[in-house]
């Protein structure tokens, strides 16, 4: 057995490579060093939920339309159109807008991925199934 421990383990950092080398007024040199981080590794330190971004995305869209809607509202009852707090509202309330259609174009895009790998997952199943019958 060798005393070395093993160093490409699974999901373990690699030590970061130099990137860049900058000289400072002092003649030093300084090393800039960029952390390497695996898919493995964001997977396990996120839960998984680096591909549910759209989940996430909706509670703040509604917050932000329900907030938009109530400073557009609030403006407009003071009869304040075209003013700072009108605008504000308006910028708020369409980025509310935007949030949730954007939410909803990941989850159409997210769901048609779904279906076509289930698709090639049947397609596979049934002609493993026909071989084994054949």
């Amino acid at each position: 057995m060798t005393e070395e421990p093993i160093k490409e383990i699974l999901g373990t950092p690699k030590p970061p490579k130099p990137v860049t080398m900058e000289k400072s007024p002092n003649s030093e040199v300084m090393v800039t060093t960029v952390p390497l981080v695996s898919e493995i590794q964001l997977t396990a330190a996120t839960g998984g939920a680096e591909l549910s971004c759209y989940r996430c995305i909706i509670p703040f869209a509604v917050v932000v339309f329900i907030a938009g809607t109530v400073v557009t509202a609030v403006a407009y009852s003071f009869n304040s159109h075209g003013s700072i707090i009108s605008i504000f509202g308006l910028v708020v309330l369409s980025l509310g807008l935007f949030l949730l259609a954007s939410s909803a174009l990941c989850w159409k895009v997210r769901q048609r991925s779904k279906k076509v790998k289930r698709r090639e997952s049947q397609t596979a199943l049934v002609a493993n199934q026909r071989s084994l019958f054949a």
